[in-house]
């Protein structure tokens, strides 16, 4: 009955890339020339940001120049993608294109980029939006992905453990001080939930990090409120070119 369903499942709506459109083999995919074009993140890289590093190995620790002069407040960071080419178009196809069904398969890549840095206890839990930013977008995508990583990894995850107190203006165009300047103090945890995080590492889901503004303010909040080691994971990084 179940292969019934799913053959007329595929008849209905055929496996397509998730980034051209083109017809493929399985769901949740990408042709061969849009993976190509998908600008995975392996070998060395940042342990604090996630970002590509030139040369090492890739078990070796090491730390980009932004990490070295400014430490985040978090002790661990991944990213899946680099945020160019496939990288940004699945992003903001994710973000603003209402494509749900991508935060699988990202979530598929993301847990690879964090395979061996989780502790066992670790709890899940995504970047918050604003109520207000919610109900003109209807969901919050990186909520989306939190839960496909939860089923990925096995590890819990609690979808309002962060909320937002305040409305803050978009960042798109602002720097480094100016973004932190403006999130200071926007993300809480949410007051049923600090029980449940006394101690506990934690893992912050976000789909794009670009000054790691946003991931700083809720690794404070969680800091704040008691829980264990933060480490943070987001479907893509925005990265310098070299």
């Amino acid at each position: 009955m179940l292969a019934q369903l799913q053959t007329a499942v595929g008849l209905l709506y055929p496996p397509s890339c998730m980034g051209c459109a083109q017809s493929i083999a399985s769901h949740g995919g990408l042709c061969g020339a849009c993976w190509r074009d998908t600008p995975f993140i392996a070998g060395l890289v940042c342990d604090g940001c996630g970002v590509p590093l030139p040369g090492g190995t890739p078990d070796e620790v090491a730390h980009c120049d932004t990490c070295l002069i400014n430490p985040p407040s978090w002790v661990q960071g991944r990213s899946a993608l680099v945020y160019r080419d496939m990288g940004r178009k699945l992003v903001l196809a994710l973000k603003h294109g209402d494509r749900q069904d991508i935060a699988k398969p990202a979530a598929h890549w993301m847990a690879r980029s964090v395979a061996n840095i989780l502790p066992a206890n670790t709890l899940i839990a995504p970047i918050p939006l604003h109520w207000r930013r919610m109900m003109k977008r209807r969901f919050n995508q990186s909520a989306l992905l939190a839960r496909a990583l939860s089923q990925e990894t096995g590890h819990q995850c609690c979808l309002d453990l962060l909320k937002r107190i305040r409305h803050t203006r978009p960042l798109e165009g602002k720097n480094r001080t100016e973004r932190y300047s403006v999130l200071h103090g926007a993300i809480r945890v949410s007051t049923g939930a600090r029980a449940t995080i006394k101690g506990r590492p934690i893992l912050l889901v976000d789909d794009v990090m670009t000054s790691g503004a946003t991931l700083s303010c809720a690794t404070r909040a969680c800091i704040d409120a008691g829980a264990g080691p933060i480490r943070v994971v987001t479907l893509a990084r925005v990265a310098k070119e070299t």
